[in-house]
């Protein structure tokens, strides 16, 4: 058992749902035996019911819940950076040609390597990830978030046309591949599987049918939709006898509450009432929109048909993988939004951070705030002293203010310490 003792902040509430100051909470203290919480409070009241305990000091800025990462693709974290190019420029001459290279298995076990450890050095314990095209370079995957002990849910991506040769698998290989998969990596650990075709823009009705079947296995869901207007023209002529781009998926059961939808940045009306009504939810993925000129999210008419909003980096559309930057960006695109826009508190932006990704994968109960029975993933946000971030704690005049100069400044170099389920994963450590 161990006590943990600091500024500890985390949203058990929804900020969304009513005032967001009544969504934080901050305690001095958790209560940690075999990477369960067991209890929150004060250090004084912690330690008269744990006499003799260890306790580690985090002095000095916020320990924070780990962040959760509702979109973010394995294959391209060597493939940041190429600005200029809209969505299918972009895939054709940045994404794909490096996703190819995954076919090559010690390639992909040196890529898996340095995705997952870039998303703890980010502070991310949970992700929603989209994989490879090809089934070894997801057993590289699985086998190294496995030993690094990331709550991780990921799947095979499947495409049928459009996208170059290489890429491509048949549905029946698509369903052999996937179930093996599967079988094998779903439920282990921290692992899960989610059913990924890529985009229905390369996925036939043949191989959303499969997606169908492989859902059937109480396994989880992503894809993209409504990105890019082209996109979603081409979609049109693809499926001219779907009502709209999210309809190509609901027509196939894909639509569910084990469903996230990348990007949704040009919905009509229609399709909103179709995800909130199937309680599926949405990754907003900020700074790739901004990359590729997609467009600036509607968070507000999303929250207004009730549609669950979670942030993904999107790497490597994204302009990296660490989560505030997303969420400092997605403050940034309501602002522009005007009076279309919803407003974003630092309480927002936490929530977005941590507990929305959670709720988004259906890990609420087990992660995205400090709980008692939640796992402790945790991030410890401390910067150098000198700093500027430091310097802007030391006059924050309260947690939401210490937060919003957290969200405002913060950089990967300011994470010292990683927790996954109790166990430290990356940093220095308390000093």
């Amino acid at each position: 058992m161990t006590i943990y003792a600091g500024t500890i902040v985390d949203t058990p509430g929804d900020p969304f749902a009513g005032d967001p100051g009544n969504a934080l909470a901050e305690v001095g203290a958790l209560v940690v035996r075999e990477g369960v919480i067991r209890a929150r409070g004060s250090l004084a009241a912690l330690r008269a019911e744990h006499p003799g305990e260890p306790v580690i000091r985090l002095d000095g800025g916020l320990l924070v819940p780990g962040f959760v990462d509702a979109h973010v693709h394995f294959p391209q974290i060597r493939a940041i950076g190429g600005l200029g190019m809209p969505l299918l420029d972009w895939l054709e001459r940045c994404a794909l040609p490096e996703e190819s290279k995954l076919a090559d298995q010690a390639y992909a076990r040196a890529v898996a390597g340095e995705f997952l450890d870039g998303l703890i050095a980010s502070g991310t314990t949970s992700a929603l990830v989209f994989g490879s095209h090809f089934a070894p370079a997801m057993e590289e995957l699985f086998a190294a978030a496995e030993r690094r002990a990331l709550n991780l849910t990921a799947g095979l991506v499947l495409s049928d046309r459009i996208l170059r040769s290489d890429l491509l698998q048949s549905p029946g290989m698509a369903l052999s591949d996937s179930t093996d998969l599967i079988e094998r990596w779903h439920g282990r650990e921290r692992l899960r599987y989610a059913v990924t075709p890529r985009f229905s823009l390369s996925a036939s009705d043949k191989m959303l049918e499969v997606c169908a079947q492989l859902l059937d296995r109480g396994v989880w869901f992503t894809s993209h939709v409504n990105e890019n207007v082209a996109e979603i023209a081409t979609v049109a002529g693809l499926f001219p006898g779907a009502r709209h781009y999210l309809d190509t998926y609901r027509r196939h059961g894909l639509v569910t509450e084990r469903s996230v939808f990348a990007h949704n940045v040009h919905p009509d009306d229609a399709e909103l009432a179709v995800l909130a009504e199937h309680g599926a939810s949405v990754a907003h993925c900020p700074t790739s929109n901004c990359a590729l000129g997609s467009g600036l999210f509607p968070l507000r008419r999303h929250v207004e048909h009730g549609v669950h909003v979670a942030l993904g980096s999107d790497v490597g559309a994204g302009a990296g993988l660490f989560l505030p930057k997303e969420a400092l960006q997605a403050y940034f695109i309501q602002q522009l939004l005007g009076a279309d826009g919803l407003p974003l508190t630092p309480v927002h932006l936490l929530y977005l951070a941590t507990r929305a990704g959670a709720r988004a994968l259906g890990l609420d109960g087990r992660v995205g705030d400090f709980a008692v029975g939640k796992d402790f993933d945790a991030v410890w946000l401390r910067p150098a002293a000198g700093s500027t971030l430091a310097v802007n704690l030391e006059h924050a005049g309260d947690t939401v203010d210490a937060l919003a100069r957290v969200f405002s400044l913060a950089t990967p170099a300011d994470v010292a310490s990683v927790w996954l389920k109790g166990q430290r994963a990356a940093g220095p450590g308390p000093r």
